[in-house]
């Protein structure tokens, strides 16, 4: 009991739900605590304490601590009232309710504490406030259950361990967030390699020799982390292969429509539905010589009803002239091949038969030296008909009429791309408005150092790709895809398509393995570039709205599937609030914007922000961990990774380069050879004379 009481460090004076506020003692310390097992800092802002309750301690953070006047000074047992009125100091300090600190359950744990949070039964005011101690600290800090991976120390506890379970850290998206130079690039490296250190141990406490199947992909846009994994056997994929680095390879055919018309551009009214049907009859094999007739003839009626329907929602054969004879004259070109043929079967030519001869009655109708070129809603809603049955007669189904037929990832080349955009444009009436569409795809096409992306020379096949990308049966790893020297207009669609594909990849693995998922995570380097807000545009959709969209639904869908997300940004404002509202953990290290600071505060609970309060003057290394992974808001000073395993994210060394030394004494030089790096820029071999 005696040691209990030297614990007492003052008394409740006032108490809501969400702030306790204590007059401490004057014996309180006011420097160092002595008595807790070990000297420990007291008082201390972020620090803990107890106050006893009924169901064991409520536990408290030290929000502020301030000195007020007193008339009086304070000791147990008595009051000099009889000496003069002097002003004296009166400690206070304001503290956060974090949660309940019992007895252990079970008798055989080695922790003898159980902290969860909450509060259910309050103090009341002049309840004593005590020191944890070292033990209670520890309980404190290093409580929940599958603590797994352990992330750093807690310099607030005792340098308690701060442990979390993989699946709370990864399965509901994680946000790391700082500014430059303080620790937030090593922290998501020191993530992944812990992560793959600690399932390594699990795996060979259960003698299970096989690497983790665990899967990490890393999308880096600044050329960080090629090096970083190498000695995990990371896969490292590169615009321009060097140093272990393999050849990126995204084949164009992997892009969906949303994806071509983002960077085409493509106008909504004509432009992107030219696109569609160009994608449709290439992922369907239109430009393959060696189909049936009547194969051949279901896709030309496929397009034919779909550019009726069109036709027809758009108002345009009874719309304002010039659109009916547009109409007409298209009605004239199409109808030119609905012609039987002895290939076909007797229904097939039946319905083609009768779709030729009420298209020449509408045709003839209007074929007179003054003609009225408008036609009547009913005898489109005829003409559309006519076409579907034919359609339908050939083989085709309703459904084939959908614009989702223009995903699927079947192969075609650009070529192919090119001469079906131009045929479909003559078909549909409309060349002259889609030259910049088919300009936009060959000026991609042509760009030298996307031509070993985009294409498939080296015969690439879906499963292959994704065998390569996200890993096999039991072969995980980490997979590092460098964007640093992608081009700048089709990075943003690069980054989705390449999220989009893991995505969609592990729906259709939960689909075919009865609701298994296929862990994967997928981490954003730089994150503020490629996952902004947005003004959406009802007309045409940029690149970076693309980019934030295939993300936004991963943030939402992700976690169903299998899919974490890690996201990495120092400017946290600029991020899409859809994503950011979607992690349930955050990393904060130092944050010195004010308009990123209040963004912060706003993702936590009212009651915890006192501890953001730290965030501008965080040291490198250090960070608060709040959110569904850990119990309890804590600051923690993250693990340190040796200097091989670090992302190559330094600070340029501006004063070693100009003394031309380090400070071991090692020689610091920076050769600069222009000529190498202007063939580099003009993509030029060296043997390449100039142009005069």
């Amino acid at each position: 009991m005696a040691f209990a009481d030297s614990l007492r460090i003052g008394s409740i004076e006032y108490i809501s739900p969400d702030r306790f506020e204590v007059l401490l003692d004057i014996e309180a310390p006011d420097a160092v605590a002595l008595n807790t097992g070990s000297p420990r800092a007291f008082p201390r802002v972020n620090g803990y304490v107890l106050v006893p309750t009924e169901g064991g301690f409520a536990v408290g953070q030290v929000e502020w601590i301030s000195v007020e006047r007193s008339p009086y000074p304070q000791r147990k047992g008595m009051r000099d009232f009889g000496l003069v009125d002097m002003p004296y100091p009166m400690r206070k300090m304001s503290l956060t309710p974090v949660g309940i600190l019992s007895a252990a359950t079970s008798k055989d744990e080695a922790d003898p504490y159980s902290f969860r949070r909450g509060i259910q039964s309050f103090p009341t005011v002049g309840d004593p406030v005590l020191l944890p101690t070292t033990d209670q600290l520890k309980s404190i800090v290093e409580s929940g259950d599958n603590r797994r991976v352990m992330i750093g120390t807690s310099p607030l506890a005792a340098d308690a361990e701060v442990r979390v379970d993989p699946d709370r850290l990864f399965g509901r998206h994680l946000a790391v967030l700082g500014n430059t130079g303080s620790g937030k690039s090593c922290s998501v490296a020191g993530l992944i390699r812990w992560s793959f250190d600690a399932a390594r141990l699990n795996r060979a406490a259960g003698a299970v020799t096989e690497p983790p199947n665990a899967r990490f992909i890393v999308l880096d846009p600044n050329g960080e982390y090629a090096q970083t994994f190498q000695d995990l056997g990371a896969k490292v994929f590169s615009v321009d292969p060097s140093d272990g680095a393999e050849q990126l390879t995204l084949p164009l055919w992997f892009w969906n429509l949303d994806e071509w018309s983002a960077f085409t551009q493509a106008t909504s009214k004509t432009q992107r539905p030219t696109l569609v049907h160009a994608l449709r009859a290439l992922r369907d094999g239109h430009l393959d010589s060696q189909v049936a007739p009547s194969h051949d003839m279901r896709r030309y009626l496929r397009t034919v009803t779909a550019v009726f329907q069109v036709e027809y929602r758009s108002g345009s054969p009874w719309g304002n002239f010039p659109k009916p004879k547009a109409f007409f004259e298209k009605l004239q070109k199409l109808s030119g091949d609905f012609v039987t043929n002895t290939a076909f079967s007797g229904p097939e030519n039946e319905a083609l038969a009768a779709l030729a001869v009420f298209a020449k009655q509408l045709i003839d109708a209007r074929s007179g030296q003054y003609p009225n070129y408008d036609f009547s809603k009913r005898e489109v809603e005829e003409l559309v008909a006519k076409a579907s049955q034919a359609h339908l007669a050939f083989g085709g189904l309703v459904t084939d009429t959908d614009l989702m037929d223009a995903d699927v990832p079947r192969p075609f080349t650009g070529d192919q791309l090119i001469r079906s955009l131009e045929a479909h444009a003559e078909l549909l009436g409309v060349a002259e408005h889609v030259e910049t569409l088919i300009m936009r795809v060959r000026t991609l096409l042509a760009d030298s150092r996307l031509r070993s992306v985009m294409s498939d020379a080296g015969g690439v096949d879906l499963d292959g790709w994704l065998d390569t990308y996200i890993g096999g049966d039991s072969a995980g790893g980490v997979t590092v895809i460098d964007l640093s020297l992608v081009p700048a207009e089709v990075v943003h669609i690069i980054t989705a398509v390449v999220a989009r594909m893991t995505l969609e990849a592990l729906q259709r693995y939960r689909k075919l393995h009865d609701g298994d998922t296929l862990p994967t995570v997928l981490v954003m380097e730089e994150a503020h570039t490629f996952i902004r807000r947005y003004a959406p545009d009802p007309e045409i959709r940029s690149s970076n709205e693309i980019c934030s969209h295939a993300f936004e639904k991963i943030a939402r869908e992700g976690r169903k599937f299998g899919l974490g997300l890690v996201l990495s940004s120092q400017r946290p404002s600029e991020l899409s609030p859809t994503v950011l509202s979607q992690c349930n953990t955050f990393l904060l290290h130092r944050l010195s914007n004010h308009t990123d600071q209040d963004l912060v505060h706003r993702l936590v609970p009212d009651n915890m922000r006192g501890l953001l309060r730290d965030l501008p003057s965080l040291p490198s290394r250090n960070a608060i961990l709040l959110g569904w992974a850990f119990e309890l808001p804590v600051a923690v000073e993250v693990r340190k990774l040796p200097r091989e395993h670090q992302p190559r994210s330094d600070d340029p060394d501006f004063w070693h380069v100009w003394s031309g030394h380090n400070d071991h004494g090692e020689a610091v030089t920076r050769e600069v050879d222009w000529t190498a790096i202007a063939e580099d820029w003009q993509q030029r071999s060296p043997s390449e004379p100039d142009l005069e």
